[in-house]
Parts: structure tokens; C-alpha cells; sequence
């Protein structure tokens, strides 16, 4: 008996790194925060479905990522002297890598309240995981050994209120968005080497001299448009696409706002904006324009702003939009009309962004709770769940495994047979 339980219990922490997906980025595949066919579990606690739960020292808001048996994230101290990034076996949860990237004599002052130093979340391919702190440095490392491979030091730009915008990798290619209080601008690295392939700076009329408006800390995204790929990203007062070889500008469109996190979805023939604080909240753009496309392109924005979140990402399932503000309120759009489906106030705080799979939707706010909703036309909650301490980096999902980071612990979550 004893030995048929082991048995079990092997293939039960085995078998999701078989059938399962990997995580690679912020919001995972894509930057579309789904995980379509993956059978993850609609209640949990700290005792119920928790297969393991690792204590992460430090303060980050980084998500984790996941490739094969390994997760990572980033975190640091409270003063960012010292970043780093973590490694935990995927099977148990042991801490196999916690690698001091960087030294920083003289962090910049930080909002604290609102972020950390350790807040973009990296980008993992087979072999290598990039790891991203803003204009304190980048780094690429052999992600099984935890070798440090290659590093940047010399891309600059003041967060002022400290760095956000996540990495991402397209090809041979590493992206990183500088979108700062006093420069403002978009680098590709050679991801082999970290040389640089092109750099450019944001081609855009800010209307403004202060530099707190011009800042964001969007993540880009990838997506193809008349068969062509595009690095769309979203800045303070504009998104702009780029032609992800060689940086050249596609188009752009105006639409207000600073502090933009979220990435560009697509879906419906259209490219779907946040626009952070202020702006036109969220907007609709047609596909298929060149130049400035504002007065040509833009099919829709919010009728309702003040529902539109400035910290989480909305999340496009088939011709629905789901989003969650900063104050709980939850809401469902039509995405070829931005009409209103349904709206409910769930309560709470949230920055996580949203996660769907098999049909629900997994939404994680600031004080540990998890609320389990169904997609779809009509609201439905399914479940409710509380961890100890709350969440501001978003889930992963990988097999049949939830990946939640909270302000203290990494736990993976998962229906236990």
C-alpha cells in the first residue's frame, strides 16, 4: 500500500509537466492571460488543493513564469539595493536558484506604496530566462543552472515612480519599453547576446512638459495584421505599432492617459487599448491603418470610464470583454460595440490582471481573495476563495496548475485526486 501511494503520488506531480503549457511571459502566451483547456480547480485554502506553498523573501510584483519544471520570478529588498531572481522546482516547490543579479548602490526613490523594484515580470524560452529591472539592468540566464549569461546596464530612464513594463521575445529578439518621466522609448536586444538590434525613441505629442504624464509601464505585444507581425505599444497618451525587425513606426493612435500597464488585445478586427489614468479608458481601433490612425481607426471607446481599470488588464474571450477595476467592479463588454453586457461590484482591491480557463474566470485582489466567475453572458459566481495574503502579480497557469504569487509565498494550486 505504501508503495502504490508513493506511486500516486509521483504521478500526480509529474503528470501536468507531461500534458501542460508553459507560461512564458506576463499574462502568459501572447500576453492573453488564458489557459484554455486547462482544468484547474474552482475552490482552494491555505489547507484545500495547495500541493505546495514557498515563502519568497523580498517585495516584487513580478508574475511568475513557468517552462517545463521550472518557475520564476523576481524580487528584492525594500530599499532595491539587491535584485533578484528566484527559482522553484515546479514538482515540489523547493527554492533551486536565488541569483543576485544586481547591485544598486543608489536606488531612485519609490511610490512604495503602489510598486516595487522588482515588478516586471520576466520572459522564459527553453534554456533562458530574461530578467528585467528597469533602468537598474537586464539580465539572461541559463535557466536550468541559473548562470548568469549576459547583462545590460546601460539603458536608462527615470520611473520616477519606479519600473513596471515587463520584457517580452519575438524570434531572436528581447523587447523592452522605456516609457519614462524624462525619456521615452522602445529597444530591441539581440536575445544571445543582449546587443542592441534597434532602439527607438516614442514619436509622440505629449501636449505636456511635466514628465509624470508622460510615463507608463506598458508590456507589448505581438499581433498580426494583414499577415504581417506588429509590436504594438502602448505609452502614455498613444499607442504605437512597430515593425518588429527593424522599429520601424506602422501607425499610431491617440487616446490620453499615463501610467498605462495593460497590453493590446486583438480579436473581432480589432486592437483593444487601456489607456492607465485619465484618457479615454478603453478604446477600440480598427485593424489595418498606417500613419495616424485617431481620426480613421478608432471604433469605440468606454462609454463607461470610470468602470475601466488602471492597474489590471482586461481579457478577451471569443466576443466578450471581462475587466475588473480598481475598486471590484467587474464588468462585461460587448468587444465589437463596447456595450455593456453585465456589471456586479465584487468588493475589494486589484492590480492582478484576470486569468481564463475551461470556462471560468480567476480573479485575485489585494487582500487574498479569489473570486472563481463564469464567462459568459450572465453573471455568475462560482466560488470565492481566501489565501492569507493578497495578491498585485497576476496568476499563471501551466497544466492543470495555478501559479499564484501573494505579497509573502509562491503556491501552486491544484485539484488534488
Amino acid at each position: 500500500m505504501r508503495r502504490l501511494t508513493i506511486l500516486f503520488a509521483t504521478i500526480f506531480l509529474v503528470s501536468p509537466l507531461i500534458a501542460g503549457e508553459n507560461w512564458p511571459q506576463f499574462r502568459g502566451q501572447g500576453g492573453n492571460s488564458r489557459a484554455d483547456d486547462a482544468k484547474l480547480p474552482t475552490t482552494w485554502s491555505e489547507t484545500k488543493n495547495v500541493v505546495w506553498r514557498t515563502p519568497i523573501h523580498g517585495k516584487g510584483w513580478s508574475s511568475p513564469v513557468v517552462w517545463g519544471d521550472r518557475v520564476w520570478l523576481t524580487t528584492a529588498p525594500e530599499d532595491g539595493k539587491r535584485l533578484f531572481a528566484v527559482c522553484v522546482d515546479r514538482g515540489n516547490g523547493r527554492v533551486l536558484h536565488d541569483v543576485n543579479v544586481f547591485d544598486v548602490e543608489q536606488p531612485s526613490a519609490l511610490w512604495a506604496k503602489y510598486n516595487s523594484f522588482a515588478s516586471p515580470t520576466p520572459a522564459i524560452e527553453e534554456g533562458r530566462v530574461y530578467v528585467h529591472f528597469g533602468t537598474y539592468g537586464t539580465a539572461c540566464l541559463n535557466s536550468q543552472s541559473g548562470e548568469i549569461l549576459w547583462r545590460r546596464r546601460d539603458l536608462h530612464c527615470d520611473h520616477y515612480r519606479g519600473p513596471a513594463s515587463s520584457p517580452i521575445l519575438y524570434g531572436d529578439l528581447l523587447y523592452l519599453t522605456f516609457d519614462g518621466f524624462d525619456r521615452q522609448y522602445v529597444v530591441a536586444l539581440d536575445k544571445k547576446n543582449g546587443e542592441t538590434a534597434w532602439k527607438k525613441d516614442r514619436d509622440i505629442q505629449y501636449k505636456s512638459t511635466n514628465g509624470d504624464m508622460k510615463k507608463a509601464y506598458g508590456t507589448p505585444a505581438i499581433r498580426t495584421i494583414d499577415g504581417k507581425p506588429q509590436l504594438i505599444s502602448s505609452a502614455a497618451t498613444a499607442t504605437i505599432a512597430y515593425d518588429p525587425k527593424t522599429g520601424e513606426e506602422l501607425w499610431k493612435v491617440y487616446h490620453g492617459g499615463m501610467n498605462v500597464p495593460a497590453p493590446p488585445l486583438q480579436g473581432q478586427g480589432r486592437i483593444f487599448l487601456c489607456t492607465g489614468d485619465g484618457g479615454l479608458g478603453l478604446l477600440a481601433v480598427r485593424e489595418g491603418g498606417r500613419g495616424d490612425v485617431t481620426a480613421t481607426h478608432l471604433d469605440w471607446k468606454a462609454k463607461n470610464r470610470a468602470v475601466v481599470p488602471s492597474r489590471s488588464s482586461p481579457i478577451l474571450v471569443d466576443d466578450l470583454l471581462y475587466m475588473v477595476n480598481n475598486d471590484g467592479i467587474v464588468s462585461c463588454l460587448e468587444a465589437k460595440t463596447g456595450d455593456s453586457v453585465w456589471q456586479e461590484r465584487l468588493g475589494g482591491k486589484f492590480w492582478a490582471s484576470p486569468l481564463y480557463a475551461d470556462g471560468r474566470l480567476y480573479l485575485f485582489d489585494e487582500d487574498g481573495r479569489a473570486h472563481v466567475l463564469a464567462a459568459g453572458r450572465t453573471f455568475k459566481k462560482l466560488a470565492a476563495n481566501k489565501l492569507d495574503d493578497g495578491c498585485r502579480a497576476s496568476p499563471a497557469a501551466s497544466g492543470n496548475a495555478l501559479f499564484v504569487r501573494t505579497f509573502t509565498h509562491l503556491y501552486r494550486i491544484e485539484n488534488k485526486k
